[in-house]
């Protein structure tokens, strides 16, 4: 069972999914950053000085500030700031893999386009071949 599983992760689809998803992770990151640190706040600005991670709704009977402070005190919040960055996130994925995609298809229509093996001579042509041949071998 050692040797299958050994073989198993050893095949290049699987070392190529592990990079994948190493890869995957740390564009996360840099995609959790673009939109927390650069998109957000001119957003925030536009939409009259909004702070979207402070944004929530608070469902205990204190009253608190900010977020950080709502989570300190163990209220119970509902993170609707929070969840709307998540959502952004999502959509920047999706469109960078959707854009990946995209250009991964249009390589792979020019692999297949790729020119295809000459033709075979018209019928005509291959009997009076074989009609020479026959006449050569004959004289």
């Amino acid at each position: 069972m050692l040797k299958e599983f050994k073989e198993f992760a050893m095949r290049g689809n699987v070392i190529d999914l592990a990079v994948g998803v190493i890869i995957g992770a740390a564009f996360g990151k840099i995609v959790t950053s673009l939109v927390n640190d650069i998109m957000m706040p001119p957003i925030g600005v536009l939409l009259g000085g909004v702070d979207f991670t402070e944004m929530f709704l608070n469902l205990s009977d204190g009253d608190y500030a900010s977020l950080a402070a709502a989570k300190e005190a163990g209220a119970a919040t509902i993170n609707y700031g929070v969840f709307v960055n998540t959502v952004i996130n999502f959509l920047i994925v999706a469109f960078a893999i959707f854009m990946v995609i995209k250009q991964m298809n249009k390589l792979k229509k020019k692999e297949e386009a790729a020119p295809e093996a000459p033709k075979a001579p018209p019928r005509e042509e291959v009997l009076l071949e074989e009609i020479r041949d026959l006449l050569k071998t004959k004289s």
